[in-house]
């Protein structure tokens, strides 16, 4: 009975630990740590903003044309003055005047069309040996040596990428309204050539021999010591030559001389007559381009001037390439 009683006394206490947590089995709190893995930063690549430069390819060269020997085709177009007329507006205009809005429309129509300034030595290599020449070929002249050569041609040709040549009477060199040795000098070391146009723009054959001489000869040996450039061809006063003068011209030492025609073919026939076509204030910009030997495209025309009816273009052959007859 005894040991019943300690058995229900034992079993007493055990449920009453039981009840109040003494055995509650330990609850394991394990110490976690965490390493929580980095955000990973994104590597960003930016987006290029910056605009690709593209070089644009240069126009292409014009293939020169080889021309010559003896015949070639290159058209010298003549100018005077650019300026407006001291007679415009009444019954009387003078031809040598070109109005300067006028000439622009014509040098740009010269640049439009694809010509291109030669000089004078290179017109006589091609008619003497044979040369290659830019497809449309020109010489643009201009007698007498006018002030407004240098204060208005000059800058317009300049802006075109054309250059001339100046016909300079010895004795209008730094006379009132004609251009000064200084001015002639810039003009010249911006590839410019300088040619006689005598000594006092005299009509030549009217004169002696010896007065010849003067204006021929003499006009060279001046023109050279006063500009220190070379000069190397005549334009004769109005044009006009004859044989005696072309001896002067020759044993002056200048390589061709200047008249005046209505061709563009120049010869070793007519190497001391070279045939010029004269730009008269007069005409507007359809007939001036009824005399240029290659025609353009008529857009290049201002807006409010009517496209004359073109005329074929002519481009010359090289000799190598003509066909046996």
């Amino acid at each position: 009975m005894k040991k019943v009683i300690i058995l229900l006394l034992g079993l007493s206490i055990l449920l009453s630990a039981c009840s109040t947590g003494i055995f509650a089995e330990p609850t394991a709190t394990a110490t976690v740590t965490v390493t929580s893995s980095p955000t990973a930063t994104a590597t960003i690549t930016p987006t290029s903003t910056i605009t690709p430069t593209f070089t644009a390819s240069p126009s292409p060269t014009p293939t020169w044309v080889h021309q010559g020997p003896e015949s070639v085709l290159v058209p010298i177009i003549l100018f005077h003055r650019i300026a407006i007329s001291p007679t415009d507006g009444v019954n009387y205009k003078s031809p040598y005047y070109v109005k300067p809005e006028l000439f622009e429309e014509e040098i740009k129509l010269l640049h439009n069309w694809g010509y291109q300034t030669i000089t004078t030595e290179m017109l006589i290599n091609a008619i003497k040996d044979g040369a290659d020449l830019p497809p449309r070929p020109i010489l643009i002249t201009f007698d007498d040596g006018n002030l407004d050569n240098y204060a208005t041609a000059f800058p317009i040709m300049q802006k075109y990428g054309f250059t001339g040549v100046l016909y300079i009477v010895g004795n209008y060199v730094g006379a009132e309204n004609y251009m000064n040795a200084d001015q002639i000098k810039e003009m010249a070391a911006a590839g410019w050539e300088i040619g006689s146009h005598s000594m006092s723009h005299a009509d030549l054959p009217s004169l002696e021999p010896q007065q010849q001489r003067y204006e021929v000869v003499e006009s060279r040996v001046f023109l050279e010591e006063k500009l220190g450039v070379t000069v190397q061809t005549i334009a004769y006063p109005f044009g006009k030559g004859n044989t005696g003068i072309v001896d002067y011209a020759m044993f002056a030492g200048y390589i061709a001389g200047m008249g005046l025609g209505y061709t563009h073919e120049q010869t070793s026939y007519n190497l001391f007559s070279l045939q010029r076509r004269d730009i008269k204030g007069t005409y507007d910009i359809r007939q001036f381009a009824s005399y240029l030997p290659w025609q353009g495209d008529p857009a290049f025309f201002p807006t409010d001037t009517p496209a004359p009816t073109v005329t074929p273009s002519y481009t010359p052959i090289p000799t190598n390439t003509l066909p046996t007859p």
